[in-house]
């Protein structure tokens, strides 16, 4: 089975193309932003200490850095959990906080993909509280 670690790292089938359908508050049509979970790796590790950003406000704006309207919701949840993953195996094999993408600026309490992080949601509510964000 690959490693969280691995598939960041595998190379996808990104770039923007017309969305399929109307969903999650996107027109049928609209340029979207189909990212690689490397590109929302780079994009989550650019969110300075302290501050935190909502999944939604995460898809506009990542789109908008590679020039799209809005960015795949279903993509970014599968890429959500796969950088929070892979920063939590870099973490067990012993790599510096400080040197992992800061998921947990990102997840919440209210993410669904917080609940079904392998090394639990206490991880990503007490990071948060670290940080003076709210779990």
């Amino acid at each position: 089975m690959k490693s969280w670690n691995d598939r960041l790292n595998t190379p996808g089938i990104n770039g923007i193309r017309p969305a399929p359908r109307a969903m999650a508050g996107i027109v049928a049509g609209q340029p979207m932003l189909v990212p690689t979970a490397r590109q929302v790796d780079e994009f989550i590790r650019s969110i300075p200490e302290g501050v935190e950003m909502d999944v939604r406000v995460l898809r506009t704006a990542l789109a908008v850095e590679h020039g799209a309207e809005v960015t795949c919701p279903v993509t970014i949840g599968y890429h959500l959990r796969t950088v929070a993953e892979a920063a939590g195996e870099d973490l067990e094999r012993g790599m510096a906080l400080s040197d992992v993408a800061p998921f947990w600026r990102v997840l919440d309490a209210r993410t669904p993909t917080t609940g079904r992080l392998t090394f639990g949601a206490e991880f990503v509510a007490a990071r948060r509280r670290h940080e003076g964000l709210k779990p």
